[in-house]
Formats: structure tokens, sequence, C-alpha cells
């Protein structure tokens, strides 16, 4: 019970990640015209060596749209994706932080090389303009002030990370 409790959660949360990861694609062309060719595709993220003790994560599952933009398969994901990405989660800790860092996780990549390389491109090039989208509901000056204190915090946040993994290193070492 209490796993399909966490499951559903997971689904709710995929299906909002979805909603974003289209609003990120949308607003660059270049990017919707990457995945039109790859229509009806599909990409799944695998989490390998996931902790027991934590509830199991949603499939992870994405079709690519006439559109050029994203669908979540849902919890049923494709029998054989076109491409297949997996990533090493039996620390999901250490996975946060890495992300919290900056540092870009280790991913393993199977299938369709023209595929694979149009959606790395989308990884590597795209990031959310969330300063652009704020200016759109605030205004430009207190979005840009509101971005600036953000970015601070992201700094303090980076530098706390490296800090921690430094007195970690030391410890184990």
């Amino acid at each position: 019970m209490l796993n399909a409790f966490f499951a559903s959660l997971g689904a709710g949360a995929l299906e909002r990640i979805t909603l974003l990861l289209n609003h990120v694609i949308a607003s660059e062309t270049v990017a919707t015209d990457r995945l039109k060719p790859h229509a009806g595709r599909s990409v799944q993220l695998s989490l390998t060596g996931w902790p027991s003790l934590l509830p199991p994560p949603p499939q992870i599952a994405f079709r690519v749209t006439p559109a050029g933009l994203l669908e979540w398969c849902g919890e049923e994901p494709p029998a054989n994706p076109d491409l297949r990405l997996t990533l090493d989660a039996s620390n999901p800790a250490r996975l946060a932080a890495q992300w919290f860092g900056g540092v870009r996780p280790k991913v393993g990549i199977e299938g369709d090389s023209a595929f694979a390389a149009d959606v790395s491109w989308l990884i590597d090039n795209l990031r959310w303009d969330l300063q652009d989208d704020l200016a759109k509901i605030i205004g430009p000056a207190p979005a840009h002030e509101l971005s600036r204190f953000a970015a601070m915090v992201a700094g303090g946040l980076r530098e706390a990370v490296h800090v921690l993994q430094g007195l970690v290193k030391r410890r184990g070492d």
C-alpha cells in the first residue's frame, strides 16, 4: 500500500517534469527541430542500484511527439526503447550532491546513435531561463534581482557541497 502511494507521487512528479521539459524544449526552436525527426521514438532512463530501503522510483520513459516535444510513457515503459540511458543511483544523496555541485553524472547510453547524439545535444545546451519566465509575471527588474539572489544562494550551496565532499573524502582516507 505504501509503495502504491509513493508510485502515485512519482507519477504526478513525472507529469510535471514532462511539462517543464517541454517548456524548456519549446523555448528553443532548434531543440524541437532536432527532436522532430525522431517522432515516435522512445527514450528510457534506468536508475541502477536503487537502494531497497527507499520506495522504488517510477518508470521514466518518454516518447518524442511529431511536434518535437516529449510525452511521458506512463507506468508502462516501452518494451524496447530506441534509446536507453542508465544512471547509477546506488547513492541518491551523492547523485543529488553532484547535481547541486554542477557535476554531470556519468550516464550509460545504448541505442540509436543519431537519436543519442541529439538527446546529448539537448542535455548539454538547453537551460531553463527562469529569469525570463519570472519577468513575464513580476516584471524585468524584480526578476533580475530575484535571479541574482538565487544565483548567489546556488553558488553558496555548490560551495557547501564541495566542502562536504572534501570532508567526506578526507574521512574515508
